[in-house]
């Protein structure tokens, strides 16, 4: 028997990469999974996986952005599945890459949509339950260009979403202490995902020579972190009392 034996997660993103591994990982753990990505066929992948180690999978296909993203996922999940014990927000996108002066705002808030309000919709949605059952854990995931935010010039919308995720997620877990319901942040490192492939697809001009010249590096070398490396961290943080805490996986 697993120690989440029982519960009921939550993950966005879950179609592939960290998302779809962090899904299985949870399942191994005996955790049903509401897995929420935007491709049907990705979602059914990975649905297929947890359901192959013995859990229940249910398939959302959503957009973390709109606005309805916490009815819809919640009337899905909570019906078909339980209340949600663990919420993982893992959805992100690193568009646009642009100078600032030639970037559209509606792009710009469209990314914050993503990365940002719909963690905020979906934390709001869940938050009620787990503090009635004095017992929740919400991980959010970040990236180490939080320190260093100068390494991705263009991807200003990326960048100050994920600043803003973890003051978000360290200020809720402050306000939660003591209630049995934490919050933590991972940073999960380079890691060999769809949006780490996206970058060394594009132009140099488009994303920078210097960021566009070390992703392509770094997976040349062998360098990038497996999906699978950033699940076994997301499951030890739920597994814990850890509370506000930033986990970099890249510093570890």
């Amino acid at each position: 028997m697993g120690q989440l034996e029982g519960s009921v997660s939550l993950v966005t993103g879950a179609g592939r990469g960290i998302g779809r591994a962090a899904a299985v990982r949870l399942a191994e753990e005996g955790a049903d999974v509401g897995l929420v990505a935007r491709s049907s066929s990705e979602l059914a992948a990975a649905a297929a996986d947890v359901r192959a180690v013995g859990r229940r999978a249910l398939e959302i296909r959503a957009d973390v952005g709109a606005p309805d993203i916490a009815a819809l996922v919640c009337g899905r999940i909570v019906p078909e599945l339980g209340s949600v014990d663990i919420l993982v927000n893992n959805a992100s996108v690193v568009w646009p890459f642009a100078p600032t002066e030639d970037l559209a705002p509606e792009e710009w808030i469209a990314t914050l949509h993503i990365n940002l309000v719909g963690v905020l919709r979906l934390t709001r949605a869940v938050l009620p339950d787990m503090l009635a059952r004095g017992w929740g854990r919400i991980v959010n995931v970040s990236s180490g260009v939080v320190d260093f935010p100068g390494d991705m010039v263009g991807a200003n919308a990326y960048v100050t979403s994920k600043a803003a995720l973890e003051s978000h997620s360290l200020n809720l877990a402050a306000e939660l202490a003591g209630t049995g319901v934490t919050v933590n942040v991972l940073r999960p490192g380079m890691v060999d995902t769809a949006m780490q492939a996206w970058i060394r697809e594009q132009p140099t001009e488009r994303v920078g020579r210097a960021l566009h010249d070390r992703f392509v590096q770094l997976h040349d070398a062998g360098m990038l972190i497996d999906p699978a490396r950033p699940a076994r961290t997301i499951v030890e943080l739920v597994a814990s009392e850890t509370n506000g805490e930033v986990v970099d996986i890249g510093q570890r």
